[in-house]
């Protein structure tokens, strides 16, 4: 089973992978009726703020939150700081955005 490995790389993976299923589930929610393209287009060129995209973001760190919650949960502490390690990378990412947008 996935949750059963104990590995930094894996968590790396996870921490990585999180983030952009939480993009993905921000698209659904939010943005029904446009394409994935259209979304991201708005996202990343029209909005001059770029203020959803640092919100689906921040919104979807909320991903790795969980995946690392249940791996400290279940004693993989070097899964978990695979994941730790990954999310602080997206949280500069999301505060450079934040910041420099």
């Amino acid at each position: 089973m996935i949750f059963k490995k104990d590995n930094f790389i894996f968590g790396a993976i996870l921490g990585f992978v999180g983030p952009i299923l939480g993009v993905i589930i921000f698209k659904l929610t939010k943005f029904q009726t446009f394409s994935f393209r259209e979304t991201m287009h708005f996202m990343l060129v029209e909005e001059t703020s770029h203020k959803t995209l640092s919100v689906a973001l921040s919104l979807s760190l909320l991903v790795n939150a969980v995946l690392f919650t249940i791996y400290i949960n279940s004693h993989k502490d070097k899964t978990a700081k695979g994941i730790f390690a990954l999310t602080c990378v997206y949280g500069l990412l999301v505060l450079c955005i934040k910041t420099f947008s």
